[in-house]
């Protein structure tokens, strides 16, 4: 079978190379005719899991539609070569001819497809190279920003703000939230406004910037149902707690299921959130006696007192 496809993938080779001669009578290279043949062999290579020669094919058949300036059938070449290379786990390279597809659709006027050109491109490389998945994510959100498809922006702003803050690019995260606030607020969406202060806040309480984590609580008054809500209640507690120096408060809010539930990267940061020279907030001596009650606090009068009974010596 594969040896069949193979030779199958080389006829259409020969083809396309006898559509790009030139003659006495043929004047001109037709590289339409010789994309298709290029982009034949492409298949056939592909389903015979030669994947180093279907990525040439298919790059000859991208050269043959860029020279014929048939841009959005050149970018398609390049992404499938992209993705011959994903298949022999040549992931940056991959990414790099992806990138190139996604320029050419944006060249050739069709944002759309670039940006989730750009979106795959992504997927392929987080877990090799997360920096450069943030980087791609940030450019399909751009580019649907430009389009004014903000729900498709935001899709792709929330992957990029996951990996900053599984990478501990807290300052990038911190930015990255402000953005996908903003976008939320102009399209009403109102609750998912509430979860993002969340996740800014404890975003900066992990930069140690108590300061901007208020700012933060106090600039989302404005927002409209934010005064009132869980959110709001469990968030000034949690900034009272971190205040204080008082883990037990931090930790009791951040282990709540308002705080549990979010996205998992958020999740971790509310379950590590540790407070600064903090632990359990120390009550003072009056608090304790009262605690303890009038008895407790003869009995630790009478220790004092048999400390000394025997005398000094």
């Amino acid at each position: 079978m594969a040896a069949q496809k193979i030779n199958e993938a080389l006829e259409h080779i020969a083809k396309a190379e006898k559509y790009l001669k030139t003659g006495f009578l043929k004047w001109k290279p037709d590289y339409d005719s010789a994309a298709t043949e290029y982009g034949k062999a492409a298949v056939a290579f592909k389903n015979a899991k030669q994947f180093d020669q279907a990525r040439e094919a298919c790059l000859r058949e991208a050269e043959a539609h860029e020279i014929d300036k048939a841009l959005f059938h050149a970018a398609k070449a390049y992404e499938q070569a992209g993705m011959m290379l994903k298949e022999m786990q040549r992931l940056p390279e991959a990414v790099q001819l992806i990138e190139k597809a996604s320029m050419m659709y944006l060249e050739n006027g069709t944002p759309d497809t670039a940006a989730i050109a750009l979106e795959r491109a992504g997927k392929l490389i987080e877990n090799v190279s997360p920096e450069k998945a943030v980087q791609l994510y940030q450019q399909a959100a751009s580019v649907f920003e430009n389009e004014e498809r903000l729900r498709q922006a935001l899709e792709m702003l929330g992957k990029a703000s996951r990996l900053l803050v599984r990478g501990r690019r807290l300052d990038e995260a911190a930015l990255s939230l402000q953005k996908e606030k903003s976008i939320y607020k102009e399209i009403e969406n109102y609750p998912t406004c509430y979860k993002k202060t969340i996740a800014q806040v404890l975003v900066h309480l992990h930069r140690n910037d108590y300061v901007a984590a208020e700012r933060c609580v106090r600039e989302s008054y404005s927002i409209p149902g934010f005064n009132g809500s869980e959110d709001c209640a469990a968030l000034e507690q949690l900034l009272e707690g971190y205040d204080q120096q008082d883990q037990d408060q931090v930790s009791e809010v951040c282990n709540s299921p308002l705080f549990k539930y979010m996205d998992n990267d958020y999740a971790k940061l509310g379950l590590t959130l540790v407070v600064p020279g903090g632990g359990i907030k120390k009550k003072s001596p009056n608090a304790q006696d009262k605690a303890r009650g009038p008895a407790a606090v003869g009995s630790h009068a009478d220790e004092e007192e048999d400390e000394y009974s025997g005398g000094l010596c």
